[in-house]
């Protein structure tokens, strides 16, 4: 099985960085990051004049993260810098005191 170390992130943004979104890499996913810093460059050019600016990042993948709980996140900052990461989701439990304590008393 091969495990990931590595994910290039290409983003487009307008001029004024309001409107940014993802956009499809040439190569997504690399096993190592310098595979992937090497293939930046190729990246950032395929998208050259088509997006104001772009900008791109490898992101490093801890291998013992199961890929389908794996979260990417990312913003573009006023100033130009793009931040990202991987990462697990936040999860969060409900529950409904009520109904539990209700449960409770019923099988006792």
């Amino acid at each position: 099985m091969e495990h990931i170390a590595a994910l290039l992130l290409i983003i487009g943004c307008s001029d004024n960085l309001e409107q940014c979104r993802e956009l499809p890499s040439p190569v997504t996913v690399f096993e190592t990051v310098e595979e992937c810093e090497d293939a930046l460059p190729v990246g950032l050019r395929t998208f050259s004049g088509q997006h104001p600016q772009i900008f791109a990042k490898c992101l490093t993948v801890d291998p013992a993260m199961e890929e389908e709980d794996a979260e990417l996140t990312w913003d573009v900052k006023p100033d130009g810098t793009l931040v990202a990461s991987i990462g697990a989701p936040d999860v969060m439990v409900a529950s409904d005191s009520a109904r539990t304590e209700k449960r409770h008393q019923t099988q006792e």
